[in-house]
């Protein structure tokens, strides 16, 4: 329906799904507390330095965030600090094929908490993905079927992407703010409070080669990533972006065949194809009908191309802009997201 937010998801997963198996690698020098601080510094580095690079050049304003936005924002760190800690101490003992798959958990997590705290609509179609990623989460969760022993490293990543799904709910209801400066807040607040953990529990060492690489890794794997899911989640909303988001565990495994030269069992196998068959469910669900839109006040970045921002300029207004507009009670139907402009019930 919106093919360039789709565009920004996929990549958001391109971007993240190296990160299991490039992490599993620099585990062996780094402690999982102190590589989850530098995952999320690199990433609020990183985007501050393109955030000061783009400002000199765009000519767009994006909204800024306000006070209103705060709790959310500290919800938003507080659960990035835990969450990669989590998923670190799971791949120290899951293998990274796993853990990457694990990863798709998050999808059931953020659809669900989309609609129980959110409302935000979950068709059929959906309800049944997300049953299928669960029965694939479950399989790769039972280390031993002959006695139903859980597996540690599997607990921990599922408890991270129960993290991550919570915090996916608070970005989307930021998303229409500057991404920039939402993944900068994210990146230096959770990475620091993730660095002081690691100090507190002597986390802190391990050679600069592997502390420049953790960096760097956090740029494009939590910065980039984050960045273009944020865009992505604009339009989408919280659930649907999770969906096509699944494609970064796949590429994480083909990645860990690669690296660990992994021998995976029948059941990996069999969770693969209900990941694979729930993720394709996910994303090409489609939703059409009458619905009405209630009289909005808000600040954004937008065009007046999209038929619901429709108010007028004194001057003429090209391209994308943002500035405090109002939206008026309007009713029409069309095949639609929820996206910030359609959280109406059904």
């Amino acid at each position: 329906m919106k093919r360039l937010p789709i565009l920004y998801a996929i990549l958001a997963a391109l971007c993240y799904g190296i990160s299991a198996p490039v992490a599993r690698l620099l585990l062996e020098d780094l402690s999982p507390t102190f590589m989850a601080a530098l995952l999320y510094l690199g990433a609020g580095l990183g985007m501050l330095i393109v955030s000061l690079l783009q400002r000199k050049k765009s000519e767009v304003r994006e909204a800024k965030l306000t006070k209103k936005e705060l709790p959310l924002v500290f919800a938003m760190i507080a659960l990035d600090i835990a969450a990669p800690i989590l998923l670190m101490l799971g791949l120290t003992m899951a293998t990274p094929a796993t853990v990457s798959l694990l990863n798709n958990f998050e999808i059931v997590v953020t659809a669900l908490v989309a609609l129980l705290a959110f409302r935000e609509a979950v068709g059929r179609r959906m309800w049944i993905a997300i049953g299928v990623i669960t029965l694939s989460g479950l399989l790769l969760s039972v280390e031993d079927f002959t006695s139903l022993r859980v597996s540690a490293g599997a607990v921990f990543v599922l408890l991270a992407c129960l993290c991550w799904g919570i915090e996916n709910n608070c970005t989307s209801r930021l998303s229409l703010k500057n991404p920039l400066h939402i993944v900068v807040i994210k990146g230096l607040g959770s990475g620091s409070g993730a660095l002081l953990i690691a100090l507190l529990v002597g986390g802190v060492s391990g050679r600069f080669a592997y502390i420049a690489a953790a960096l760097l890794l956090g740029v494009v794997a939590y910065g980039l990533s984050i960045y273009f899911y944020i865009l992505a989640q604009r339009n989408l909303g919280a659930a649907r972006t999770g969906a096509y988001y699944a494609l970064a565990p796949f590429i994480g495994v083909g990645l860990s065949f690669a690296l660990f030269r992994e021998q995976p069992t029948l059941f990996f196998w069999i969770a693969l194809a209900l990941m694979l068959l729930g993720a394709y469910l996910a994303a090409f669900e489609r939703h059409k009908h009458a619905h009405a839109h209630e009289a909005l006040t808000h600040e954004h970045r937008h065009s007046h191309n999209d038929g619901h921002h429709n108010h007028v300029h004194d001057a003429p207004a090209p391209g994308e802009h943002s500035h405090m507009h109002v939206h008026e009670a309007l009713t029409h139907n069309h095949a639609h997201l929820p996206d910030l402009h359609h959280g109406h019930s059904h």
